[in-house]
C-alpha cells in the first residue's frame, strides 16, 4: 500500500533560495526599503517596516544576488532563526543578510502549506534545537538538508490546509491593523490631554488667562482649529469638547520639577504612584518548577513578538512550586510590564495573571493612576527611561532609578474620563 506521506528534507522542498547573507549593501536615506531580521516575525503575515534602511535603484538592480518574488517565504537564519513571513504582491522591499527568501518546490509541496508547516510549533522547536551559536542563534542554510518533514502525498489536502491557514493569517493581520489604530487613538488622546494639555489651553484661551510661552505655538494652533469649526458635525464635536474641557483647569502653574503644569495637578514619583516589582527565573534544571506547569511566566522575549501592547499568553509556564521561588508572586491582570534590560522599553498590559522574570519592572496600579494611564505615561517618557539606564554589557534601568522618575498626577475627573474612554481598547 502506498504511504500517505513521504519524508523530505527542508532543502528538497525548495526550488530556489535567494541568499544575500554575509554582505552589507550600500544604503541611502530614501528609496526601496531594505528589511532586516527584526522585520520578520511569526505573528505578522507580511514583513513589517521597523527601523528599515533604504537602497537606491542602481543598488537594487546590480548589487544583490537575487530578490524575493511574490508568494516566496522570507526565512530568518540568524538572531531569531525560523521566523518566517509571506512575500506580498507586488514585492515592496528587498532583503538584507542573515535571512533568505525561499520558494516552494510545487511538485512536492503547496507554498501555503509550507508556510503553515514552518510556523508550526513542532517545526519551530526543531529549528530551535538545531541552531548554533551561544550569543546569537544561527540556523545555517547548509543545515536545511538536516531538517526533515513528513509531507502528505495528497496535494489537494495540502492546498486545503494551506488555504485555511492563510485565511486565518489574513484575518489576524486585519485585526492587528485595527488594534494598531485603536492603540494610536489611545496614545493620541493621552498626548493631547496629558502632554500637550490641549483642554487646559482651550480653557485658558476662553477665560482670557495667560498662556505660558512654552505653549504659545500650541495655543495658536488651537485658535486656528477653533476658527475652522463651522459644520453641524463640527458643532457636535465642539459640544463634546466643551463637556470634556470642563474636567480640566483653565490655568497653569510653574513647578521646579516639571516646568509648567495644569493648576491643581500634582507631581509625584513612580515609586509612590506605582507598586514596582521585579521577578526571577526559577532553576531551569529543576523539572518540578517547569514540567506540566500551567501558570503564565513571561520574559521580555514574549513582548518582542507581539504587535500590540497586550499580553494574553506566554511562551513558558511554571508550576506552583516554581512560582513559590519568585518573590513578586503571581501578578494580577492589568499589571503594566516594562522590559528593564536587553532591550529597555518593551511595554505591555498583561490581561492575564503572570509571573515575571528578572528582565522586567512591573507596575501594579493600586492607587490613583489607572493601568491605561500608566502604560501610556511610560511610553510618553521612554526617552527619559532609557537615559536613566546604565550598564556596560547591556543597558539596564534599576528599580531604584525608575522609582525616582517624576509622574504627573492629573485631577480625578480628567483621569477617570481618560481611563473610561480607552479601557475598551485594552
Amino acid at each position: 500500500m502506498e504511504s500517505d506521506s513521504t519524508r523530505y528534507s527542508f532543502a528538497e522542498l525548495l526550488s530556489n533560495i535567494v541568499d544575500n547573507r554575509g554582505k552589507t549593501c550600500p544604503i541611502e536615506e530614501s528609496g526601496l526599503p531594505l528589511i532586516a531580521t527584526n522585520c520578520v516575525k511569526n505573528d505578522t503575515l507580511f514583513p513589517s517596516f521597523e527601523k528599515v534602511r533604504y537602497v537606491n535603484q542602481e543598488t537594487y538592480e546590480t548589487w544583490f544576488r537575487g530578490h524575493p518574488e511574490p508568494d516566496d517565504i522570507v526565512f530568518v537564519c540568524k538572531g531569531s532563526p525560523g521566523n518566517v513571513c509571506w512575500t506580498p504582491n507586488p514585492v515592496n522591499f528587498c532583503i538584507a543578510q542573515d535571512m533568505v527568501a525561499i520558494r516552494a518546490n510545487e511538485e512536492i509541496i503547496d507554498p501555503k502549506f509550507l508556510f503553515a508547516l514552518l510556523r508550526d510549533r513542532a517545526t519551530q522547536n526543531q529549528i530551535l534545537n538545531m541552531h548554533v551559536g551561544t550569543m546569537i542563534p544561527h540556523f545555517k542554510k547548509g543545515d536545511f538538508k538536516n531538517l526533515y518533514f513528513d509531507i502528505p502525498n495528497d496535494k489537494s489536502f495540502q492546498k486545503s490546509v494551506g488555504d485555511i491557514y492563510f485565511k486565518f493569517c489574513e484575518k489576524i493581520e486585519l485585526n492587528r491593523k485595527m488594534n494598531e489604530t485603536l492603540e494610536a487613538m489611545a496614545q493620541a488622546l493621552f498626548k493631547s490631554w496629558f502632554v500637550d494639555f490641549d483642554p487646559v489651553i482651550d480653557n485658558a484661551l476662553a477665560a482670557g488667562n495667560e498662556i505660558p510661552e512654552v505653549f504659545a505655538e500650541r495655543a495658536e494652533q488651537r485658535k486656528q482649529l477653533k476658527s475652522q469649526r463651522g459644520t453641524d458635525k463640527a458643532k457636535n464635536n465642539r459640544s463634546e469638547a466643551n463637556e470634556i474641557n470642563q474636567l480640566f483647569p483653565d490655568e497653569f502653574e510653574y513647578t521646579e520639577q516639571m516646568g509648567w503644569i495644569p493648576l491643581g495637578w500634582e507631581i509625584s514619583d513612580a515609586g509612590i504612584e506605582y507598586n514596582t516589582v521585579g521577578g526571577a527565573t526559577p532553576s531551569t534544571k529543576n523539572s518540578e518548577f517547569w514540567e506540566d506547569g500551567d501558570i503564565n511566566w513571561t520574559t521580555p522575549k514574549d513582548l518582542s513578538g507581539i504587535s500590540s501592547k497586550i499580553l494574553l499568553d506566554t511562551d513558558r509556564k511554571i508550576t506552583e512550586m516554581g512560582l513559590s521561588k519568585i518573590s513578586s508572586g503571581l501578578l494580577p491582570a492589568d499589571t503594566v510590564l516594562m522590559s528593564s534590560r536587553a532591550p529597555v522599553g518593551y511595554l505591555a498590559l498583561a490581561k492575564v495573571p503572570v509571573a515575571i522574570n528578572q528582565g522586567y519592572i512591573a507596575l501594579k496600579c493600586e492607587k490613583t493612576l489607572s493601568p491605561e494611564y500608566a502604560i501610556q505615561w511610560a511610553y510618553s517618557i521612554m526617552d527619559e527611561i532609557k537615559q536613566r539606564a546604565g550598564g556596560t554589557t547591556f543597558a539596564e534601568i534599576s528599580k531604584k532609578s525608575f522609582r525616582e522618575i517624576n509622574v504627573l498626577v492629573p485631577n480625578d475627573e480628567s483621569l477617570e474620563k481618560y481611563s473610561h474612554s480607552v479601557k475598551y481598547i485594552y
